[in-house]
């Protein structure tokens, strides 16, 4: 956004029915989403004029807006993996600064667990399996290869233990105990992680994300509509994305995801360093993403994310850094492309709407700024976004 652009807000926020949603279709749970998002901001449909969606499968946002009943006069569909969302919101944002749209909806819906329960594959199928990435797939290595062999890079090169690794699903879990919304409430040790099925060393099956139905919407209006607004304004400070590699073997440092780049680029951007936040969301489709995304976003030097998330009970709704604050990936929701559940759960946070899982500062105030950070593919891309209230 240029400097004397216009300011952006996140006006509306809301989750369609997430977990285990069965009779439905994607179709309804955009739809269901987008209804609550504009109910929350109190905008009329018909003052919605840019519209953002993609997702696993064929839903294409012309089909998508159609059947919400809008006639958007800027669209995006950007597809970057779980980064999407936070790219298209930076995307949207910009449009709205430069007079290209006034408010934009963007929204997500996916039954992806009901689909596979039902014997029915959604998605690209040949995703990952097509131009450079096909010779890595006869050697096993699929999505959650890519992410276990990262996860041993690190802890080679900088002793990181799957003890450590285990203390991001404990605290997700905890802080998804205060979640009602959470398909996984019940708490967690060390020891359940550990002695859980292995799914690819060094995870377990409590080291890899959910799968679940669900869908989100988020609206983002210009300041002069965020006026109207019944919500107090989510203000947008800054973003920043990147994309470093499609297959491993382009990947320079198993041990540097893109939000090395993204993050620092949103923070700059946004004018305010990682040590003001007052807690991050981060995409966790396994542990091992949010230890080397705080590392990269400068919460703690390279190396040293397993101690820092092993710190007692930082992460949770009462630490120093609480992180995914609903429970994230790995314990509330994650049906496909989780990143714009990372922004409501944000906005919810800032706006004191967050329930018994409501962030304070150690002041007892509201938080004043948070982050969130999405990572796509087999950490391939990034989007970050800082947000602010007021």
């Amino acid at each position: 956004m240029n400097p004397g652009s216009r300011k952006v807000a996140v006006v509306g926020v809301a989750l369609s029915d997430c977990g285990r949603v069965t009779d439905t279709t994607p179709y309804a749970l955009h739809a269901q989403a987008a209804r609550r998002a504009l109910a929350d901001a109190g905008l009329d449909r018909a003052r919605v004029d840019g519209f953002a969606s993609t997702g696993l499968g064929t839903l294409a946002p012309v089909e998508v807006a159609a059947h919400l009943g809008l006639r958007p006069t800027w669209v995006d569909s950007t597809s970057v993996g779980g980064s999407t969302w936070e790219v298209m919101a930076a995307h949207a944002a910009d449009a709205i600064a430069a007079g290209h749209a006034n408010a934009v909806l963007l929204v997500y819906g996916s039954t992806a667990r009901a689909d596979i329960r039902a014997g029915r594959r959604t998605g690209d199928l040949s995703f990952g399996a097509r131009g450079p990435l096909q010779f890595e797939v006869p050697y096993g290595h699929t999505l959650i290869a890519k992410y276990a062999m990262a996860a041993r890079r690190h802890m080679i090169q900088y002793g990181t233990t799957t003890e450590q690794l285990a203390q991001v699903a404990v605290q997700a879990r905890a802080n998804a105990s205060l979640n009602p919304d959470a398909m996984y409430r019940t708490p967690i040790t060390t020891d359940d992680v550990q002695s859980g099925p292995l799914i690819a060393d060094p995870f377990t099956k409590l080291h890899c994300c959910l799968r679940s139905d669900g869908g989100a919407a988020v609206l983002l209006a210009a300041e002069e509509y965020a006026r109207d607004c019944r919500t107090a304004p989510v203000r947008i400070l800054g973003t920043g994305e990147y994309v470093s590699h499609a297959s491993m073997s382009e990947w320079e440092d198993f041990t540097v995801s893109p939000a090395a780049v993204g993050g620092r680029l949103a923070f700059e951007r946004a004018g305010v360093r990682p040590d003001e936040m007052d807690f991050a969301e981060i995409y966790d489709a396994f542990t091992y993403m949010t230890l080397v995304t705080l590392e990269d976003l400068g919460f703690c030097a390279k190396g040293e994310g397993g101690a820092f998330v092993a710190e007692g009970r930082l992460l949770t709704r009462g630490g120093r850094l609480p992180v995914n604050t609903d429970g994230g990936g790995l314990s509330a929701q994650h049906p496909g492309m989780r990143g714009l559940f990372l922004l409501v759960e944000a906005v919810r946070q800032l706006r004191g709407e967050a329930g018994a899982r409501q962030v304070r500062t150690p002041a007892g105030d509201l938080p004043r700024l948070g982050v969130a950070s999405g990572t796509g593919g087999w950490f391939c891309s990034s989007g970050t976004v800082v947000l602010g209230r007021g």
